[in-house]
């Protein structure tokens, strides 16, 4: 378990999610840190920064995809925040003003700049290896440019608070350094659905179980999920995985 703590820590791209879970019948939270080949998690009483602080260390220099929450704002790294949680944010805006047509007109403006963007991603993954310097330079460029794009069209609605698009407009802009990373660094994806679905199982098991019952009991469940569902990213049989695991050490 700390084994895959420190090679999370030197992970290029790390995802982060967390849930609730009650110990004892006491609100807390499951933490998830995820790479291709790591499920890492972590049950606390607290949601605050001080989480993915202690598991990542302030001096993780991957990149950390993660959704819109503050938690994860103090830790220096760079940051991807989810797109999917922003167009479902801008298409309920939409649903819940139909009257106001230029909603619906600022939703698709912006609908069509993440897919520009998501277009030039899939281009820059197309590339062969090496990538030429002027290419790394011009993906530096266009991140800015599109940021800038996003910038103008949140503009208007900034300290408008009687507008709808404001709340979202002011999202755009607290994070707007945060939400096109992906262009400068391709392999890393605009969203975070791969940390929600590894989230999911332990969600149903809360709901069957209401949770643990003590810290021990707490940290076994985080232990053991961290081991099998790493040991199922990696195509390893559990049943073999446990035998190496648990087989003496030659002398």
């Amino acid at each position: 378990y700390e084994a895959l703590r420190e090679e999370l820590r030197s992970s290029p791209v790390v995802h982060a999610d967390e849930t609730g879970w009650r110990e004892d019948g006491i609100n807390g939270y499951l933490w998830a840190f995820l790479t291709k080949l790591i499920q890492f998690f972590v049950r606390d009483q607290s949601r605050s920064s001080a989480v993915p602080e202690s598991v990542l260390t302030e001096g993780f220099s991957g990149i950390l995809v993660s959704d819109f929450y503050s938690g994860y704002g103090p830790l220096s790294c760079k940051k991807q925040r989810c797109w999917v949680h922003l167009l479902r944010d801008l298409k309920e805006l939409e649903e819940a003003h139909p009257e106001n047509k230029s909603v619906a007109k600022w939703r698709a403006k912006i609908q069509a700049l993440f897919d520009k963007a998501v277009a030039y991603q899939e281009e820059q993954l197309g590339l062969q290896r090496p990538i030429p310097m002027r290419e790394l330079q011009n993906r530096v460029k266009m991140r800015d440019r599109f940021e800038r794009t996003l910038l103008k069209l949140a503009k208007p609605y900034l300290g408008k608070p009687e507008d709808p698009r404001h709340v979202l407009a002011a999202r755009m802009e607290k994070f707007l350094f945060e939400l096109f990373v992906f262009l400068e660094h391709p392999e890393v994806p605009p969203e975070n659905n791969f940390a929600e679905r590894s989230l999911r199982p332990a969600a149903m098991a809360r709901k069957v179980s209401g949770g643990t019952r003590s810290a021990r009991g707490s940290e076994t469940m985080a232990i053991l999920r961290t081991l099998f569902g790493t040991w199922s990213l990696r195509g390893l049989a559990p049943f073999d995985a446990c035998q190496a695991l648990l087989a003496p050490t030659p002398a």
